[in-house]
């Protein structure tokens, strides 16, 4: 398995020892934020991890651009919901 962090297909993916892809974390950029609105890993690869280390590699570069997430995507969401160490990622709206 390879984890790859493809920033102009805005997305982080998960290969399969084909290359195949296997999993997947995309997200929609703006200027200030992202928002991650879809996260898949293939039904016989769950249970892994994998869709975890998808959104924590979004959420390492977000910080590494100074950039703000809105987990939109349910999976996202509840990964966000159960990791306070992502809390310093997270969009406020009272930002704006």
């Amino acid at each position: 398995m390879r984890f790859v962090f493809e920033k102009q297909k805005n997305r982080a993916a998960l290969y399969d020892e084909k290359d195949n892809l296997a999993g997947e974390s995309t997200f929609s950029p703006s200027d200030d934020k992202w928002i991650i609105d879809h996260t898949y890993v293939d039904e016989n690869l769950r249970g892994n991890g994998y869709a975890s280390k998808l959104v924590e590699m979004i959420v390492e570069e977000a910080r590494k651009e100074n950039i703000k997430i809105i987990p939109l995507c349910p999976y996202a969401k509840k990964e966000f919901g159960k990791k306070p160490e992502y809390s310093d990622v997270v969009y406020k709206w009272e930002n704006r």
